[in-house]
């Protein structure tokens, strides 16, 4: 793969040849291997971290002045939109979205990130408190600071391959953190390719640390007694195991885990816009998204024509390589998931599912999925509470407002969900009442770095982006100075 970056780890301001096992990289569109990936062995994991420790306890990044390192962030961002064909097609290549919404979704997406959080740098302090100590003279300076925790370890899942360390590694910098960061293993190449970029924009060497590999790789990560904080984003079960592993440490945790977002379509809505909307929630990166709104719960009295119209809309969208500009939706990303979700489909027309459209993989060497509609989909099914990660909306009706919320809310997930009405006050009374952790309103997927985001329940603890999201890598200390001419004795 010509002009991709490194193929290996990123190791001190530097490419390394790895000496673990060699990670192939399959192209989805085509099943064919594009690159081969060298993966850190053991020493090379050890010194990865020993790197980022040495580079917070020097404070080589976090010393340079203010104005210096916001100005370094900046550059990173103004380095990702200068090149943002390039990015698109590398994301296209390795991971199966569009290269049309990778260049004018994720690449931008991924520079305001680092945009936002660089303009948060001059403002990150403490607070001074007043004291009230019984006994004690009146003059003491209580006053907080905040500190950056330390390593961060940044583990992300390959369905964003830029913008979700671009998520991690923007706030981690942001708040003076220096970190390790581990790529899923089937879409390494853009990750490693942010090494030379933020090197060239004034990282200092050994801030930040790349190392691909599988599970192995995270899991020497997660336990290494130099990291402090991890930061998680993937399904549920791997957040469960990051969080029992790094418990034994205490190190600090945030983790944005699985979904299974419901959309909530009242009869009052805006027809053509809510259609929109699902095709939007349920279908973009062809359903590999984890706030997907794959679950639509649609009332009774429009129920049959929604489904009617939905399939009309399905039908006019396009499915093939990402590197093609003529196509609407990718491949979903091996072909293990493909069977899988197959099955899950299948599974659920056995237990009473109507199947509408799709429900079928399509002809091709990658790994393609027909957009797929279930109707009369039960709460009991397997399917109404699995995390597909496909091009699978399944349809539920509802009757009044209290079964809409019963039905979101019927759910071990609780990431996102949207409500579609022209009732303000309905969709503000629905929106308190659902257990998750962003509720749009008549529109889907809408990410802002302004916002927290992050889910309840399965979905996860913690918060990314937003002044909540930095705060997850800042510790804050107590600072109380005797001011008083005459010190308080005690005997």
């Amino acid at each position: 793969m010509t002009g991709a970056g490194p193929m290996g780890p990123w190791i001190d301001g530097q490419e390394i040849i790895g000496h673990g096992r060699p990670l192939p990289v399959i192209s989805p569109s085509t099943a064919r291997t594009i690159a081969t990936v060298s993966t850190p062995d053991s020493d090379e994991m050890n010194d990865a971290c020993a790197r980022a420790f040495e580079a917070h306890d020097d404070r080589r990044w976090r010393r340079l002045p203010v104005l210096e390192r916001q100005r370094i962030l900046m550059a990173v961002a103004a380095q990702l939109r200068q090149d943002d064909k390039g990015w698109a097609h590398r994301i296209a290549q390795e991971m199966g979205m569009p290269e049309g919404a990778a260049r004018f979704i994720e690449v931008p997406y991924a520079a305001q990130v680092f945009e936002y959080f660089a303009g948060t740098i001059p403002n990150i302090h403490g607070d001074t408190l007043p004291i009230d100590v019984p006994g004690a003279p009146p003059d003491y300076l209580v006053f907080t600071v905040k500190e950056p925790v330390g390593v961060a370890g940044l583990i992300t899942p390959w369905n964003f391959p830029l913008l979700l360390p671009a998520w991690k590694l923007a706030q981690a910098l942001a708040a003076g953190c220096t970190a390790v960061l581990k790529p899923a293993p089937e879409s390494p190449l853009t990750a490693l390719a942010l090494g030379p970029l933020l090197k060239d924009a004034g990282v200092p060497d050994g801030v930040v640390n790349i190392v691909p590999g599988g599970d192995e790789i995270g899991a020497a990560l997660v336990v290494h007694p130099k990291v402090a904080k991890i930061a998680v984003t993937g399904e549920t079960e791997t957040g469960r195991k990051v969080i029992q592993a790094a418990a034994y440490d205490i190190k600090r945790v945030s983790a944005e885990l699985g979904g299974k977002s419901a959309m909530l379509i009242f009869e009052d809505c805006d027809m053509d816009q809510a259609l929109s909307q699902s095709l939007f929630g349920a279908y973009f990166n062809a359903g590999q998204v984890c706030q997907a709104t794959s679950r639509l719960l649609v009332q009774s009295s429009i129920y049959e024509p929604f489904i009617a119209r939905l399939a009309d809309r399905l039908a006019s969208l396009r499915v093939g390589p990402a590197t093609d500009p003529q196509y609407d939706l990718g491949p979903l990303i091996r072909k293990d998931h493909l069977q899988r979700l197959d099955q899950w489909v299948h599974q659920a027309v056995l237990e009473g599912a109507r199947l509408i459209t799709g429900g079928h993989s399509l002809n091709g060497p990658g790994f393609y999925y027909a957009p797929t509609v279930l109707a009369d989909v039960r709460p009991d099914m397997a399917i109404a509470h699995t995390e597909l990660f496909g091009p699978v909306a399944t349809v539920t009706p509802f009757d009044t407002e209290d079964d809409a919320i019963r039905l979101a809310n019927h759910s071990s997930y609780g990431l996102a969900a949207a409500v579609m009405t022209r009732d303000g006050s309905r969709a503000l009374r629905i929106g308190r009442q659902v257990s998750v952790g962003t509720v749009w309103i008549n529109t889907v997927q809408i990410l802002t770095p302004t916002a927290p985001f992050g889910g309840v329940k399965h979905s996860g603890i913690g918060r990314e982006l937003g002044l909540a999201g930095l705060e997850e890598y800042l510790e804050t200390k107590t600072m109380i100075i005797d001011l008083n001419d005459q010190p308080m004795t005690y005997f």
